[in-house]
């Protein structure tokens, strides 16, 4: 699918030459370093634009080579879609006539329906690799799940590794089976109707291992980052780095047959260009989709609050299909552990929750303590399909100290309070691996850098940034191999009682968002959020699809909380009980499709979730008489 033309990288082509394509502008000379037997250097052609370029007949699949800039130093190529011996070794020619697929055609879900799985590819399974995902597909797909989101893939340093300190932005790791691992993952999901969303990190390469810097200025010191200098996207030369990271999302597109990108940490990449680079490149992923008859997808990682990001760029935004929203998460947290140091001391009262279902955002333009300044904007004029959301995921998880989960904190009643807010919102629903099953694993964050300065500086940050939280110093050492294998799933929580339980109501939660009609077709103006109770501590959902209403109701409370049926229809019906007796629940006060007159007081137990439906009808004489 690659086309040859103008194309970085090494392009093996069928019966024919490899073409090697490199974007060198600082040097004056590459040449093609190839290695094997018997070492050979090739000149390279010297093209406008500071581009070099070779055609060679002999460089079939899995040749090793390296650039050699100026005579002097052999370096992997920044566009290498294979780095076998790692970050520091030769890059390797991959054919992609080698990928094999079982279809020609996949057509992928809709984002609106898409029930999102994110994971970690080495601590998902025990071998941790792309082979051994395909396992727990069938699982997945039982369970209800749409779409599976790898964390970042691309070569990192070492053996282990969260992903976001990749080096080569077309590379899948070699330590999980390199492109075609990923190849047989990907096609083993469309065969089971899976979408594959991939975290992908155009804001920064990773600490070790990338030399993208001795090539052309892919950085710039106008803007600084949390990794340093930032990404050159509106400079001199940006035309071309943009290139290079357009190029990198298509070949996962079309190559790789990706059908989203998660786009990590979009509010750091800096760009005050007239076509900003975030908007170029989810034009251009939309672009290539059509073209090959597909539907991709481009999610935003932003903490902006700014409704920009997901409105269409002909109304001036950037014009993402969807983008994470933390505030729900935060204001869940909060309700839910009752902390508040670092980022949630700006959440604690119930109104933060009942603002997130309403709007999504918590934050619109109010001043956050924790940031000291007003933040966020109104989210006008866009969808609740448009925000992703979670009670846990990689970051919430992996940047607490101890990378405790909310099984650490939570008792089962919690637990599933927190899945029915998620899944029963109007949002789309994202789950952390093992949540569906109370997974006790911690997931920490982990490395295996080569730098013993690097390794101390990592050390030393993590450190630091807990200090907002006021969590303890004696936190796990991300370079120990403990941390890692620690950090590794659980399956045996899977076959407990507890274990068994949680994924059934998992299971039993997505079916009812799938097919429950006020469910379906979720939009602001079809919702109602109320807070009632005692203390205000009972969020009541209203949700609304033509005749048919069904409420969420969502008790935060450790005692039960009354509510009051409206005068519509004439019979509301349970349609779920998070408390009854099949879900292991305390007590419960409901049996399975129990009836109530509209305006009949009902009980929810502590902490927990109730669903009740009925179809709008004329008002009865009791709302005759209440209105009188």
């Amino acid at each position: 699918m690659i086309e040859t033309k103008d194309t970085l990288g090494a392009i093996a082509t069928s019966n024919g030459p490899t073409f090697f394509r490199v974007w060198a502008p600082l040097a004056e000379r590459v040449d093609l370093h190839l290695v094997g037997t018997c070492d050979r250097f090739i000149k390279m052609t010297k093209r406008p634009h500071g581009y070099f370029d070779v055609a060679l007949q002999d460089a079939p699949h899995g040749s090793r080579y390296w650039y050699r800039i100026d005579g002097e130093h052999d370096r992997p190529d920044p566009a290498s879609r294979s780095q076998p011996e790692g970050v520091h070794g030769p890059s390797a020619v991959v054919d992609l006539a080698t990928l094999h697929w079982s279809s020609e055609f996949w057509h992928a879900p809709a984002i609106e329906d898409y029930i999102v799985y994110e994971l970690h590819i080495g601590t998902f399974t025990p071998l941790g690799t792309f082979e051994s995902a395909i396992e727990e597909l069938d699982r997945l797909k039982r369970l209800g799940i749409t779409a599976i989101e790898l964390m970042p893939i691309s070569e990192f340093p070492g053996r282990r590794n969260w992903g976001y300190d990749g080096a080569y932005p077309f590379t899948a790791d070699s330590s999980y089976g390199g492109s075609s691992g990923l190849n047989r993952l990907v096609d083993a999901c469309h065969q089971r109707g899976l979408a594959v969303i991939l975290d992908v990190v155009y804001n920064h390469f990773g600490p070790e291992g990338s030399y993208a810097r001795e090539f052309g200025p892919y950085f710039t010191d106008r803007y600084r980052t949390p990794w340093g200098d930032a990404i050159n996207f509106d400079g001199p030369g940006s035309d071309e780095v943009r290139r290079f990271f357009l190029q990198s999302a298509l070949y996962w597109l079309r190559d790789l047959r990706i059908d989203a990108f998660r786009v990590d940490a979009a509010h750091a990449i800096y760009d005050q260009s007239a076509l900003p680079f975030l908007r170029q490149l989810v034009e251009s992923i939309h672009r290539a989709a059509r073209a090959l008859q597909r539907h991709a997808y481009v999610i935003a990682e932003s903490d902006l609050n700014d409704p920009r990001v997901i409105q269409p760029a002909a109304l001036g935004g950037w014009g993402f299909d969807a983008q994470w929203s933390d505030d729900l998460h935060h204001a869940l947290h909060v309700a839910l552990t009752g902390e508040h140091s670092g980022i949630h001391r700006d959440f604690g009262s119930m109104i933060d929750l009942e603002r997130g279902f309403q709007s999504g955002f918590v934050y619109t333009g109010q001043y956050s303590a924790y940031r000291q300044r007003s933040h966020g904007a109104y989210p006008t004029l866009i969808n609740p399909s448009q925000l992703i959301v979670c009670s846990q995921n990689h970051d919430q998880v992996g940047n607490r100290a101890f990378g405790d989960r909310l099984t650490a904190q939570l008792d089962l009643e919690q637990l599933k309070l927190a899945a029915a807010s998620i899944l029963l919102s109007p949002f789309q629903p994202l789950l952390f691996m093992g949540e569906e099953y109370g997974e006790t694993a911690p997931f920490q964050y982990f490395t295996d850098h080569s730098d013993q300065q690097l390794i101390e500086a990592v050390q030393r940050g993590r450190a630091a940034d807990f200090s907002a939280f006021g969590w303890s110093d004696d936190v796990p050492d991300p370079q120990a191999l403990e941390t890692f294998e620690h950090s590794k799933l659980r399956q045996e929580n899977r076959t407990t009682e507890r274990g068994r339980t949680l994924e059934a109501y998992y299971h039993e939660l997505i079916r009812l968002r799938r097919e429950i009609p006020a469910f379906s077709s979720p939009s602001f103006s079809n919702q109602t959020v109320s807070l009632s109770g005692s203390e205000d501590c009972l969020i009541a959902i209203e949700r609304r699809s033509g005749f048919h209403i069904a409420f969420v109701l969502l008790n935060f409370a450790s005692e039960a909380a009354t509510f009051r049926l409206p005068f519509v229809g004439t019979r509301w019906r349970v349609s779920f009980d998070s408390s009854a007796d099949i879900w292991k629940g305390t007590r419960s006060l409901t049996s399975p499709d129990q009836q109530f007159a509209a305006g009949e007081t009902i009980e929810i137990s502590a902490h927990s979730a109730m669903v009740m439906e009925c179809e709008r009808g004329e008002a009865t004489s009791e709302s005759e008489d209440a209105d009188d």
